[in-house]
């Protein structure tokens, strides 16, 4: 019945219907595609209190937002399921890259000028896009991992503990590949540095402040399900998207 909420094992969601799977995870991969492009082609800045200017990459206020979701699907779902997501995520930024490439390379009709502005947002830098997609990989099932690891931990109590400890971890390991790879050779060590731990800590800090929507979310989510999932047992290897 809707509403009442069993604790059970991993293994127990094999051919049970679960309603709102679909949906959480074309949420996910909705979110990561987009602030990847849309967020990616933009750098927004804001003026510090000291007067100086601080740039940053728009994305990064919609990005922490498929962390957050992660956090739901491990949670609600299991470590399996969110696996699924994250691989289901990986390769559609995989073909996003490949159809921006693609798709920049193609050469412009002569009546449409808008080829410069389009390779100005699209054409993305080689290097940036396998950062990118290589930190979102290792970043995300590190937080998926932690999540899960620490639900059993604590018996399912203190849920904040987890997904803002997931999140710590799991951010931690996407701005520590990230920033490295994306900008060695262009940027020197100590501005790489701060560049990730400023970044870093953003992220944690939307996590902290997206807490409550997060509660409310799994909570629902659980009742609807009528489950809450614990990954005894489970098989964390990441190397597999079935269930």
């Amino acid at each position: 019945m809707a509403g009442e909420v069993k604790s059970v094992e991993a293994g127990a969601l094999a051919g049970r219907p679960l309603r709102s799977f679909d949906f959480v995870m074309a949420a996910f991969v909705t979110i990561l595609l987009l602030s990847n492009v849309i967020g990616a082609g933009k750098i927004a800045a804001i003026t510090l209190p000291s007067g100086a200017e601080w740039a940053f990459g728009a994305g990064i206020l919609f990005f922490p937002l498929s962390y957050v979701i992660g956090d739901v699907l491990t949670e609600v779902y299991g470590y399996a399921r969110a696996r699924r997501c994250i691989w289901a995520g990986f390769c559609g930024l995989i073909f996003m890259a490949v159809m921006s490439m693609v798709v920049v390379a193609l050469p412009p009709a002569s009546a449409w000028h808008g080829q410069e502005a389009y390779q100005q947002i699209f054409g993305q830098v080689p290097q940036i896009v396998a950062a990118s997609i290589i930190a979102f990989w290792a970043g995300e099932f590190v937080n998926s991992y932690v999540l899960a690891r620490m639900k059993v931990w604590t018996k399912g109590r203190h849920l904040w503990s987890r997904t803002i400890g997931s999140t710590v971890a799991g951010q931690g390991v996407d701005s520590l590949l990230f920033y490295p790879i994306a900008f060695v050779g262009v940027m020197d060590a100590e501005t790489i540095l701060w560049l990730g731990l400023t970044q870093w800590g953003l992220k944690v800090a939307w996590e902290v402040i997206l807490t409550p929507v997060t509660y409310a979310v799994v909570g629902w989510l659980k009742r609807r399900e009528g489950v809450d999932v614990y990954d005894e047992g489970t098989d964390f290897t990441p190397f597999r998207a079935r269930v």
